[in-house]
């Protein structure tokens, strides 16, 4: 058998690139500059007026700076929909000019493939509040602005693209799941290009009183830079975060031959449930940590070959401690780097996953990992090799990124550096 084609998975399939990112996050509205306030590892978690107005226990979260969304939407379409559709339509266009398609690309080929775990859940909290006593006059957009798939649809509808349109609701682990369901589509031929990524914007009162009912949430209201704390000994939540990132991603083969700018490859994806707990991860990370070697493997490498981690590292006591043993058990003794973007962010839900592949590609074409925020003891200090203080510089390598989710939702991702 001759070598491998260059355009050619391990598995067979087509090789997987990136030509497109776009992103509206608490870290910021573009990609450098998000991307940059991730290096500083300063948390971008601020008060929040309508949460201490309603007497809520936490009265803080991450929220996506203003911008001028004019600029993407007109005044009736920002009326149709709500924030989280607003948030992933808004940073599709950045990822689709980026991405620079040919207008001769087929529209059937191309697919849209967005996870989200909260949905429309906000507006139809805020619809019940303003409409629940006078049914008979709920406003006219209240199904659209609420369905689950509506990001995915308006994407799909807004630039006519005609191939699978599929939403995906893995919990927090939804944005990694749509990426790797949508790699795997143009792998094995479904499509040619995938827009890809995740959205949530969950910063309402019954989603943030319910999280913190379960005391899942960090409450420190005095100090809410200091909330998001990854890893760290005295971590006592997550911290509530909104926004989109999407990617575009497309067949190596065409992307190198239209001379496409290729920010990096999807590598591999594994994705599998604990089966143990509604809210709670199975605590010796074994099927957690079986999900990363498997997205390893899909990848067509070995442990040694992954230069950082990015964890998913929540901020809370059980999902931090398990997910080092995870990791732990993947790596062995010798784990490489590890750090955690939510210590910057927060928790953006389902769209989580699809901001921190995003960063990661950048990490690995850059060859730096960014510290975790807020750390500095650590009780799993002798499980993971975290990174605090500043960024750590490394050689350009594949990254492993990973996402877990209530129900026991796990998805990891292997990216590669652009070469």
């Amino acid at each position: 058998m001759g070598p491998r084609p260059a355009d050619r998975h391990p598995s067979g399939g087509r090789r997987v690139a990136v030509t497109g990112i776009g992103v509206k996050s608490p870290a910021g509205n573009g990609l450098e500059t998000a991307f940059a306030a991730l290096l500083a590892a300063g948390s971008t978690a601020t008060r929040v007026d309508r949460l201490v107005e309603v007497d809520l226990p936490v009265h803080f979260a991450c929220l996506v700076p203003p911008f001028d969304l004019d600029a993407y939407l007109t005044r009736r379409e920002s009326r149709q929909i709500d924030r989280t559709t607003q948030l992933l339509l808004c940073a599709a266009a950045d990822a689709v000019a980026d991405a620079q398609l040919p207008a001769d690309q087929r529209p059937d080929r191309v697919g849209v493939q967005i996870g989200t775990g909260i949905g429309g859940l906000p507006s139809m909290e805020a619809v019940t509040l303003s409409h629940g006593d006078r049914p008979r006059d709920m406003p006219v957009h209240t199904v659209p602005r609420t369905m689950a798939n509506s990001p995915a649809c308006r994407l799909a509808m807004r630039y006519g693209f005609q191939g699978s349109c599929t939403t995906y609701s893995s919990a927090c682990a939804s944005g990694t799941t749509a990426l790797g369901e949508a790699a795997r589509k143009i792998r094995y031929g479904e499509l040619d290009v995938a827009v890809a990524g995740g959205c949530d914007s969950a910063v309402s009162t019954v989603v943030m009183g319910a999280f913190a009912r379960m005391r899942a949430m960090s409450t420190r209201n005095g100090e809410p830079a200091l909330a998001s704390r990854p890893f760290d000994a005295d971590r006592d939540g997550f911290v509530m975060g909104e926004g989109a990132a999407v990617l575009v991603l497309e067949r190596w083969d065409t992307a190198r031959a239209r001379g496409a700018v290729i920010h990096g490859e999807i590598a591999g994806y594994a994705d599998n449930c604990d089966a143990f707990h509604i809210v709670a991860p199975h605590e010796d990370g074994e099927v957690a940590g079986r999900c990363m070697q498997l997205a390893i493997a899909d990848a067509g490498l070995s442990t040694a070959d992954i230069g950082h981690v990015n964890a998913h590292g929540t901020s809370t006591l059980l999902n931090d401690r398990a997910e080092a043993r995870a990791i732990a058990r993947c790596f062995g003794r010798r784990p490489p780097p590890v750090t955690a973007v939510k210590g910057v962010t927060g928790h953006l839900i389902g769209g989580s996953g699809a901001l921190e592949a995003a960063f990661a590609l950048l990490c690995a074409t850059r060859g730096v990992v960014p510290p975790v925020a807020n750390l500095g003891s650590s009780p799993e200090a002798d499980l993971v090799d975290l990174v605090s203080g500043t960024p750590r510089a490394v050689a350009p390598a594949h990254v492993l990124s990973n996402s877990f989710g209530f129900g026991g939702q796990n998805a990891c991702l292997v990216l590669a550096p652009a070469s």
